[in-house]
């Protein structure tokens, strides 16, 4: 007990005196997680009301794929991620390994599936006199887009903090494909991962600390956006 104690006084001290290393961890992974989750939102929300609004030949498979790509590992996104931009890779010559940009793209990935699955749903549960009323009002493609998304704007925002938070939390992207190069791509998760290794709990535990918090604030974010849009 003694042990655990000591360190979680040592992680409070760690984090009251704004420790560099330590907080330099912690701006890159919300550097890199708010760069990620934008470029999945401004993907996956229009790809997700497609799914969920149109019918097209393949749509049950493309759902299909969607959501059990919700629960893909992943290191075997960072797997497939670091094949396709190593060195020996199709686009190697782009040099993102071991850079944040590779690491936003691997997170990218992970995240979409997450808000197309559930923008859809929630484009799904749409009323359909809703959808009737904004057609007979001549209302345009993209108004009518952007009106279903508004009616179902609390579930869209669940979606996004759900997506946010499996990006914040993810390791096996940011190890792999960040390398976790200290001052420059080492993350929240990856350095938890490094000083625990190396023993210097005290650290991981405010690292850890520091993320449960995030962690806080996203779930219950997420859980206010559904109780509205349940209401």
């Amino acid at each position: 007990m003694h042990y655990l104690s000591d360190g979680f006084k040592a992680a409070f001290t760690i984090l009251l005196s704004g420790q560099e290393e330590t907080f330099n961890a912690i701006f890159t992974t919300l550097k890199v997680s708010t760069f990620s989750i934008l470029l999945t939102l401004a993907a996956g929300i229009p790809l997700g009301f497609i799914l969920g609004y149109y019918s097209f030949p393949g749509k049950h498979a493309c759902r299909a794929i969607s959501d059990t790509l919700m629960a893909i590992p992943t290191v075997v996104v960072g797997l497939l991620i670091y094949a396709f931009i190593s060195r020996s890779g199709p686009f190697g010559g782009l040099g993102l390994l071991f850079t944040l940009r590779g690491v936003a793209i691997g997170q990218f990935f992970l995240g979409l599936p997450v808000v197309v699955s559930l923008t859809a749903s929630a484009t799904e549960q749409m009323e359909d006199s809703t959808r009737l009323t904004l057609m007979t009002l001549g209302a345009s493609p993209g108004q009518l887009a952007a009106s279903s998304l508004w009616e179902g704007r609390y579930a869209v925002v669940a979606a996004a903090m759900t997506a946010y938070s499996r990006i914040i939390s993810e390791v096996g992207v940011s190890m792999m494909i960040g390398g976790n190069i200290k001052w420059r791509t080492r993350t929240i998760t990856t350095a938890i991962a490094l000083e625990t290794g190396k023993g210097q709990f005290a650290e991981g535990i405010a690292l850890g600390i520091v993320l449960l918090s995030i962690a806080f604030i996203v779930n219950g974010a997420v859980s206010v956006a559904r109780k509205r849009a349940a209401s």
